[in-house]
């Protein structure tokens, strides 16, 4: 991907986008056609071409597999794609506000708490409602205040330092993961199977339910956070700064916490607990293009939903045809990317 030049690096420039979201449609075109029964790339293409009004092409699926690619198939790479870009924007985010390249839903303790949220209302049956109407995000996303809150106070105001902050988030992450293991032991076999398999993180889908329960957040939220791009750069330069130049600071932390909050909530009821995504590729944005919240934040959405996207085509072909949780897939990749990014912060320290 071409670098920004200096002129340009606080511009999202029109030639970035197009590669970005000329490589998600790849990407998700790849995802739809693998899988235990390979679909070809040219006949799945055509087939979701025919979803355009007025357009008719000839395709060489048949009605089970357009059954295949349509029910399991797509809905499953569009949640992908989803969750990579509610991560990605989350953590862009978070990194942005607290003024620390180690912000990230996981480490924050963030995803502990939608986790543990999530798991007291799937144990105890209460997955219910329809669309973004529903008990597991609410509870997810109320667990997920609980931690991103005790993880600013045991910080106590040292957001911009990388090593309080990650303390702290380990530290809140451990106590829910505690919480979470005495939940689990309180539900019957059967239900503490399901939901331990839900925790390891997966994308399994078996229509456009999960799909149509977390768009509606992505759009909304991730909005939001796209229209507050601009007040993360403000904020870098400190609170005395942002109100010099005619921002309120408290406003934008609170607006822009409370969005990537319940995104990372909406992603964990969706999909379990998915590590790493939030910091992974905010960073590979920001090697790649510009230190500019303006080009990390939308940037972020796209590359978050081309990175899940490949890692699910892994989670599904890798031990095939037993299937890999994602969520082991993105620790594989993360964690070495967080001992490089660490090491990277502390030398800039």
């Amino acid at each position: 991907m071409p670098e920004l030049s200096a002129t340009g690096s606080f511009r999202l420039r029109k030639r970035v986008v197009a590669i970005c979201v000329t490589v998600l449609i790849a990407v998700i075109l790849l995802s739809a056609a693998s899988g235990a029964a390979g679909l070809p790339v040219a006949g799945v293409a055509r087939s979701m071409l025919n979803l355009i009004p007025g357009v008719d092409l000839a395709t060489s699926l048949d009605s089970r597999a357009e059954a295949v690619l349509f029910q399991i198939r797509l809905p499953r790479t569009i949640l992908g794609v989803l969750v990579g870009a509610a991560l990605g924007m989350a953590g862009a985010s978070f990194q942005g506000v607290f003024r620390n390249p180690l912000a990230d839903p996981y480490l924050l303790g963030v995803s502990a708490g939608a986790g543990f949220g999530a798991v007291l209302a799937l144990g105890f049956g209460l997955d219910i409602g329809w669309g973004p109407v529903s008990a597991v995000p609410a509870a997810a996303f109320i667990g997920a205040v609980v931690a991103v809150l005790a993880s600013v106070l045991v910080a106590r105001g040292s957001w911009t330092s990388p090593a309080t902050l990650l303390l702290s988030g380990v530290a809140v992450a451990a106590l829910f993961s505690a919480a979470q293991t005495y939940a689990l032991q309180k539900l019957d076999e059967t239900r503490a199977r399901e939901v331990l398999s839900w925790l390891f993180g997966r994308l399994a889908t078996s229509g456009w339910e999960q799909v149509l329960l977390l768009l509606p957040y992505v759009i909304v939220c991730g909005g939001l956070l796209i229209m507050l791009r601009r007040h993360l750069d403000v904020m870098r330069l400190g609170d005395d700064e942002a109100r010099a130049l005619g921002l309120n600071p408290a406003r934008s932390r609170f607006l822009i916490i409370t969005a990537a909050t319940l995104l990372t909530a909406a992603a964990v009821a969706v999909s379990g607990l998915i590590a790493f995504v939030g910091l992974v590729v905010p960073h590979l944005v920001r090697l790649l293009t510009s230190h500019s919240y303006r080009v990390i934040v939308p940037l972020s959405a796209l590359v978050g939903g081309s990175f899940m996207a490949l890692v699910d085509i892994g989670a599904r072909t890798v031990v095939a045809p037993a299937e890999l949780p994602v969520g082991i897939i993105t620790a594989f990749v993360g964690a070495p990317f967080f001992a490089f990014v660490l090491r990277r912060s502390r030398r800039g320290a």
